[in-house]
């Protein structure tokens, strides 16, 4: 029987145990479903928007939108969703007001929106990603949580769509010790909805996957395979190729199969980003998509792309832009890969976490290779097996994501975590994963130095395919000459990418080298560390961090103000410093 209302107010400001029945069901990789070209209604736009710092709307189930008790009167509501503050989505609160820059906490997104079948069977809600736990509910009904702030998730919802919708959505970017990221992280902790929200439509049957990519170890047969789902789970597929007159077909038995076939692509490169028009379909659906073919693997200490060495030019970046935060435009993703390409790039580290699944479709037409990566970041709580479930669905939902793209050729498992026990146990599983559902890509981690020791001796390395090295020589530790003694003390049986190096540096900021957070320290440091990394055999690579300046609160002195100056570029990309022209000229002889 339902309380009154006095008694619902009671058990409300009592209940500390009230998140408890908000854990379940919780929304994991297995909800995806491919969605690229697919017929979608999109549910950005403007929507009421209210910050809720107690978390009120979870422990009072605002979501039921009670206006009336048992007896028929009104009932006092803290709320009103339609009268609440209009804010835009996709976008980070941090960036729609000054109020809200800061604001770390719960907030309740809000929308109304009309549904009409167009003939579908099936209907998923998707949001691109949100910042960190969510929370959904559609017509006063709770249907499901999820974690993690940089990858994509689903829910059907076809039984709970009416004519007129009601849908809330909790987001709170609440660090916590448990998540993956941490508490401490080294950069800004934006909030709330800001990639696309959207609803997929379906028949009955359709197709929940598929993968397209060479076969192991050949360049001349093609490895597919298909999922299928919903009210049929067998019958044939059909894959088509037109440009190569390719057409097979698959049988597909307790909903997935498996094909591999003779043929003569056209392969994928940086040189030659060569994408084939695919139509994969099952029933009544279909599937479009542009995908290009490639290999890539590792022999002894050397990379090899379609069966040829290749170096990693490279440069890192974070997904940030000073208008719009995390919900970086198709605009601003062009613009970062073209300013990347003019340093003669070939490769761009992703950091730290999962970035728009716009950049890798985007770094397939434009023809540069991507290392995505997972933000197991710094002090993780390794002892946890939540911590562990989180990161390792995380690592599966971006693979899900981005498996069909050939720019993606590194999966990155973490970044600077010490070595010990419980992290070597932690992230080897999660290469272990990352492997067994992908055998198509590399492997790695960008490790510490051993400082004890001056080397590359990270235990996690024996797991890697390639061994991802940060290291501040220069900058962090001030004895530069302690980069050559690493690089000689250190015996790597296997390629190694230097995936930090930098000195921070302020825009315009000019003095003599030795003249820390200038341009002229900045570019030595560079000049240095390229002068010692080019004579190591057994460096394939390098990222150095980082392609432009960005907001971190922990780093405020009269240079910093709130951002990391190592950017080779100002935070609004208005200015090359000096160390951007002297990686071009490197690169350029590379």
């Amino acid at each position: 029987m339902e309380k009154n209302s006095s008694d619902n107010f009671v058990s409300d400001i009592h209940d500390e145990d009230y998140k408890t029945k908000y854990f379940e069901p919780l929304i994991d990789h297995n909800s995806l479903i491919y969605d690229i070209n697919r017929e979608k209604e999109s549910l950005n736009g403007s929507w009421n928007f209210q910050i809720d710092q107690y978390d009120t709307f979870l422990r009072a189930s605002w979501y039921k939108n009670k206006k009336e008790d048992q007896g028929g009167r009104e009932y006092p509501q803290d709320h009103d969703f339609n009268n609440w503050e209009e804010i835009k989505v996709p976008a980070c609160w941090n960036t729609q007001s000054d109020k809200y820059l800061y604001y770390e906490g719960p907030a309740v997104y809000s929308r109304d929106f009309k549904y009409i079948n167009h003939g579908e069977k099936r209907v998923f809600l998707k949001l691109g990603a949100a910042n960190y736990d969510s929370y959904i509910f559609l017509n006063k009904k709770f249907l499901g949580h999820h974690q993690g702030g940089s990858t994509p998730f689903m829910l059907e919802v076809t039984e709970e769509l009416e004519k007129e919708n009601s849908l809330q959505i909790v987001v709170d970017n609440t660090r916590r010790r448990e998540a993956v990221p941490t508490t401490n992280t080294d950069w800004f902790n934006y909030g709330g909805l800001y990639r696309d929200v959207e609803l997929l439509r379906l028949p009955d049957s359709y197709i929940k996957d598929f993968s397209l990519s060479l076969a192991e170890d050949s360049l001349t047969e093609l490895d597919f395979g298909v999922e299928v789902a919903g009210l049929i789970s067998a019958g044939e597929a059909e894959l088509k190729i037109p440009e190569l007159n390719i057409e097979q077909t698959i049988t597909v038995k307790n909903g997935s199969g498996k094909i591999i076939f003779a043929a003569q692509p056209e392969l994928w490169s940086p040189d030659n980003p060569k994408l084939y028009k695919v139509i994969v379909s099952f029933g009544r659906d279909k599937i479009e998509e542009e995908i290009g073919l490639r290999q890539i693997s590792v022999q002894g200490r050397d990379i090899y792309l379609n069966g040829e060495k290749i170096y990693l030019k490279g440069i890192s970046t974070h997904e940030e832009s000073v208008s719009s935060g995390k919900a970086v435009t198709e605009a601003e993703i062009i613009e970062n890969i073209k300013l990347a390409k003019e340093m003669n790039c070939n490769y761009i580290r992703l950091a730290h976490y999962p970035h728009s699944y716009q950049v890798a479709k985007i770094a397939d037409q434009m023809g540069v290779m991507l290392w995505e990566e997972i933000p197991v970041y710094w002090a993780i709580d390794f002892a946890n097996p939540m911590t562990c479930q989180d990161a390792e669905n995380q690592l599966l939902e971006l693979i899900k994501r981005d498996h069909n793209r050939a720019s993606v050729i590194i999966w990155s498992v973490g970044n600077e975590n010490q070595d010990t026990d419980q992290r070597l146990k932690f992230m080897s599983d999660l290469v272990k994963k990352a492997r067994e559902v992908d055998p198509t890509r590399l492997i790695s981690a960008a490790c510490l130095v051993d400082e004890e020791n001056n080397r590359i001796a990270d235990r996690l390395t024996e797991y890697l395919d390639i061994i991802g090295q940060n290291e501040y020589y220069g900058w962090y530790e001030p004895d530069f000459s302690k980069l050559s003694d690493c690089m000689e003390n250190s015996k790597p049986d296997k390629p190694v990418i230097i995936t930090e190096f930098g000195a921070g540096a302020l825009s315009g900021e000019r003095g003599t080298k030795d003249d820390l957070f200038t341009e002229d320290y900045q570019l030595q440091v560079y000049q240095k560390q390229t002068e010692v990394l080019d004579d190591i055999e057994y460096i394939k690579g390098l990222s150095p961090w980082i392609l432009f300046d960005f907001r971190c609160p922990r780093r405020t002195n009269k240079y910093q103000k709130g951002y990391n100056r190592k950017g080779l570029l100002s935070a609004d990309k208005s200015h090359k410093k000096l160390a951007f022209y002297e990686m071009q000229r490197y690169y350029s002889k590379k």
